[in-house]
């Protein structure tokens, strides 16, 4: 019975050339970047010109490896050559995103822990990287790449988002931002924050189905937000909890209350007392 599994299963490969890229490849490159971007991610933080110039060619014919089974040759150059043209600037921008972090948390001791350490920027950086891809129109492996971060993290980013600069996630585990969300400039979010749709309809694909967040908005923990209509007008504050479907003006604050009773356990218990 083994025999017959084993022989099925190799029917189905036969004839199959494998155009997906091995996520542990996909980390291995993305770590590569990295480190070549920041000295306090890489293995060899003294490196020269020389070296990181060497390791940049590496990386090179590494995505083009990632990029060509799906793309063919050609295409994986042009690829290739947009990517890498694109780094600095998405250096520049992650530099100033670990300067927003560090700023903005009171228990960050400087820029250097919050690049080597923070869940938050390695998010954000993956999904930056992710980004250029996704934007070149290279499919798949993207969002390989934001998987990736998502199981290091806790933080699910798809990498068609689009995020200004001056961004923050602070803690981060379980942030969920979806494909056609639109993020401003110098925007802050906690855990548990979701920007997300309204209907998970295949026949939505290609539409714009999740918020757009205006600049200097501040998102507290666990609120969520969806809708491709709703727009978070900038200077707001979104409060923790919140659950949003519509539009906010720019300087709203949103809040819920709640209410809650306090009794002493030797008055008794109620049946409510018992539902999960």
């Amino acid at each position: 019975m083994q025999r017959d599994f084993v022989e099925s299963l190799a029917a189905k490969r036969a004839g199959q050339a494998r155009i997906l890229p091995l996520k542990r490849d996909v980390a291995a490159f993305m770590d590569g970047v990295l480190g070549v971007l920041f000295a306090q991610l890489s293995d060899d933080a003294a490196a020269g010109a020389d070296d990181l110039e060497a390791r940049l060619v590496l990386l090179r014919r590494d995505l083009r490896a990632l990029v060509a089974p799906s793309t063919g040759a050609e295409e994986s150059a042009r690829v290739v050559d947009a990517y890498f043209a694109a780094l600095p600037a998405v250096h520049g921008l992650l530099t100033i995103d670990a300067d927003a972090i560090t700023a903005g948390d009171p228990a960050a001791e400087s820029v250097d822990e919050v690049i080597a350490a923070y869940p938050g920027f390695l998010a954000i950086a993956s999904h930056r990287l992710a980004h250029v891809l996704h934007g070149l129109g290279v499919s798949v492996l993207p969002r390989l790449m934001s998987e990736v971060a998502h199981s290091r993290t806790g933080v699910d980013i798809h990498p068609g988002a689009s995020i200004g600069r001056a961004f923050c996630i602070d803690h981060g585990t379980g942030v969920v931002i979806g494909e056609t969300a639109v993020i401003g400039d110098e925007v802050k979010i906690y855990q548990g924050v979701t920007l997300g749709a309204l209907s998970v309809v295949k026949s939505l694909a290609g539409s714009k189905r999740h918020p757009s967040i205006g600049n200097r908005v501040v998102i507290y923990a666990g609120a969520t937000v969806l809708g491709g209509d709703t727009l978070i007008g900038e200077d707001s504050v979104i409060g923790g909890n919140v659950f949003l479907t519509s539009s906010v003006p720019a300087g709203s604050i949103v809040y819920q209350t709640s209410q809650f009773r306090v009794r002493r356990v030797h008055d008794g218990f109620e049946d409510a007392d018992f539902v999960i």
